[in-house]
Parts: structure tokens; C-alpha cells; sequence
């Protein structure tokens, strides 16, 4: 596969992200629209950016555009820059943004490392993560202070991560006597979703995430996705159990909100404010 010469930062761990999801941008769009779960996840992620007020915005992992683009749609007065790691997602973002006649759209390739360097002088109102981008950085609390130093006095952030503590998965592996799928989350390195290809990264506890933040934000809130309802890797396991039960399972996790157990799913949702 071509080297992507575009990358502000040229590590050799960040060289093998962007080609893995050079090559996961293929169909990657494609996959989404055939999986509901992961369609509702997405537009409650939507929902709570809604929630804040910004004249710019930042997304981290910005993928194929789906949300730089929907946001720069429904808030067209406003600026949503973009930032990813991928050559071709960025230019699968770029064309959408272009067909959609979208002109308040600024995304670049890079990492949040070089955040400066690559929207020099920009200070971002809101930033937002979706699905996990920050799981596939070099140094999270590096990528804090990066965050802050771009972020403006009272900015605020959506971000969220893949859960290290996701009971579910755990019990399904050790109920099929599976146990290196089982704690797969637990090691220093996990290997992604995939099962034909390695994405290294790193499932992050809500203890990971509270220390590399705490010196530049407070947490105003945090959310479980997928705590017993399935995962998006499971959207078919929703067209089986119904409509009733599946509701059932949506609402059950948003009640366990504000208890101990928001930190057993599949996805972590935290919203930080920016320390004065």
C-alpha cells in the first residue's frame, strides 16, 4: 500500500492507522447504512453535541463525513473543521462536502498532535469524538494538553472512547469457554473489531481517562452505550429479539445512567469544560 506523505505526523504506529483506515474507507459508508444500531448510537452522539452552543466546531476522526457534514448542514452559520488520520477518508469527506454545496467544511489529514500546525490561530469552541478515535493515539495525555491549548476559555468537548470494562462482552466469550476473546480488552494492546486484520490500539478504562484529562478539564458528564443493549458489531442481534426488547434494553441503560454501572458498556461518553 502507498505511503501517506500527507501525514503531519509521520510515526511509524500512526503510518499503520491511516492504512488501516485507508482501507477500511472502501465501504466503509456503505456498512454504516446497513446497521441501525449503529445509526442510533451515531444520532445520540448528535443529540448531546446539539446540546452545547459553538460558532466553530472540531471533530476528531472525522471518517467518511458523515458528521462534519451533517452538522455543517443543519448549522450553516457555523465553521466545523475536521481532522483524520486517513488520506482516503479525508478525500471520501472532501467530495461529500463538495456535492453537498457545503462551504463552512475545513478538514485536513493529521494527528491532534499537530493540531498548530495544521489550523494555526484556530481556537475551537467545541470539539467532539465519535466512536473512539482517541483509542488510537500515541499518548492521551499528550493529545489533553493539545486539546486545551486549541480549545477556547469556556469550551467545552464531547468525547467518546471504546470501553475497557464491557461486562457483556466478557460474559458472551466466557459463556462460548473463549477465554482469550473474553479479556481481549484488558491487554495493553487490542487488536480492533476485526477478526482478519489488526488495528493496534487501546481500550481505556474511566480511570485512564479521568487522569489524563484532570489537569485541563472537569468531567460534566458521563454516559453508557451499549450496557446491555447490543453493540453495533451485534445489530442483528436486534432484529431478532424485537422491537419491544430492544427498547426495553435502550431505555434499561439510559436508567443506569448516573449509577455506578454507566461504566460496564460497550462505548463511554464524557463531556468536559475547559478549566479556568
Amino acid at each position: 500500500m502507498p505511503q501517506n506523505t500527507e501525514l503531519m505526523n509521520e510515526s511509524t504506529y500512526y503510518q499503520k492507522v491511516a492504512d488501516y483506515y485507508d482501507e477500511d474507507a472502501r465501504d466503509f459508508e456503505e456498512r454504516y447504512w446497513n446497521n441501525a444500531v449503529l445509526q442510533r448510537i451515531r444520532q445520540s452522539f448528535r443529540e448531546e453535541v446539539k446540546k452545547f452552543e459553538f460558532d466553530n466546531a472540531l471533530e476528531i476522526g472525522y471518517g467518511p463525513g458523515l458528521d462534519v457534514c451533517h452538522f455543517a448542514q443543519i448549522f450553516p452559520d457555523k465553521d466545523i473543521y475536521g481532522l483524520d488520520i486517513s488520506p482516503a477518508m479525508h478525500k471520501h469527506t472532501e467530495s461529500k462536502a463538495r456535492s453537498l454545496g457545503l462551504n463552512n467544511v475545513n478538514v485536513k489529514v493529521g494527528t491532534p498532535e499537530d493540531l498548530d500546525k495544521i489550523f494555526p490561530g484556530v481556537k475551537f469552541d467545541h470539539i467532539y469524538v465519535f466512536f473512539g478515535a482517541l483509542n488510537t493515539v500515541e499518548d492521551l495525555e499528550e493529545i489533553a494538553s493539545a486539546l486545551n491549548d486549541r480549545l477556547a476559555d469556556n469550551g467545552t468537548m464531547l468525547l467518546t472512547f471504546v470501553n475497557k470494562w464491557y461486562l457483556m462482552e466478557v460474559f458472551y466469550h466466557l459463556a462460548k469457554v473463549d477465554f482469550k476473546k473474553a479479556f481481549k480488552r484488558f491487554k495493553t494492546v487490542w487488536g480492533g473489531y476485526s477478526g482478519s486484520k489488526i488495528l493496534e490500539s487501546k481500550c481505556l478504562s474511566p480511570g485512564e481517562i479521568k487522569g489524563a484529562f484532570e489537569n485541563h478539564f472537569t468531567i460534566e458528564k458521563k454516559k453508557g452505550y451499549s450496557i446491555l443493549y447490543p453493540a453495533w458489531y451485534r445489530h442483528r442481534w436486534v432484529k431478532k429479539m424485537g422491537k419491544r426488547v430492544s427498547e426495553f434494553l435502550w431505555d434499561f441503560d439510559k436508567s443506569l445512567d448516573g449509577t455506578p454501572f454507566w461504566s460496564l458498556g460497550e462505548y463511554a461518553l464524557y463531556t468536559f469544560k475547559k478549566k479556568k
